[in-house]
């Protein structure tokens, strides 16, 4: 097992506000920033900051909690795989209302995003996520205590099948601002195992 913030971190457009230490990074996101590709109705927007590590390991597990205060829609903070504008998976909560929120994950592949969502409380104001690789194929899972992991999806990332970069993220597509903490990050080994 490693801390993520022991490796070689860089930043894909790093956010005007943000704080590392004590395996804890707390950022505070921008408004009109995002990360979408094209689907449904053609928007397209790259513009969330990202703290990414690479690798070449094909078999792995990231695990990270988040905790966050956000409270206007579309503000979202999570786990991101990102390759380039057009090939990347990110998996968050985006506030929708004082109701209700929508805990999913989107998968870009060849500029074309795709949303799978289950509607949660907005009074959910934590959630663990890990993010697991078996080659080309990643496992997203989510928990409300780090240890009870539940599947939120499965998928193919067509470009990333060699070396990729993944980490976190934070962003606020309208015109907001909020503060997202990151904490307890981990790289291990993989925890999504082979179907027998």
């Amino acid at each position: 097992m490693k801390n993520f913030l022991d490796e070689e971190l860089f930043w894909i457009r790093k956010p005007d506000y943000v704080k590392i230490e004590d395996n804890k990074i707390e950022m505070t996101t921008l408004p009109k920033t995002d990360l979408w590709q094209r689907t449904y109705y053609g928007f397209q927007n790259d513009n969330a900051p990202l703290l990414q590590i690479k690798t070449e390991e094909l078999y792995f597990s990231f695990v990270v909690k988040t905790t966050f205060e956000s409270k206007h829609r579309f503000d979202q903070c999570g786990i991101v795989l990102y390759l380039d504008s057009e090939n990347w998976l990110k998996a968050s909560i985006e506030y929708e209302n004082d109701t209700y929120q929508r805990l999913g994950g989107v998968v870009t592949n060849h500029g074309y995003s795709d949303w799978a969502t289950t509607d949660i409380s907005a009074s959910i104001k934590e959630m663990w996520y890990r993010l697991s690789r078996r080659e080309s194929d990643y496992c997203i899972e989510c928990s409300e205590d780090g240890i009870h992991f539940k599947q939120m999806r499965i998928c193919h990332l067509w470009e990333g099948s060699k070396t990729i970069s993944f980490g976190i993220y934070a962003c606020s597509p309208e015109d907001s601002s909020f503060k997202a903490v990151f904490s307890d990050l981990k790289v291990m080994e993989c925890q999504w195992k082979a179907h027998e």
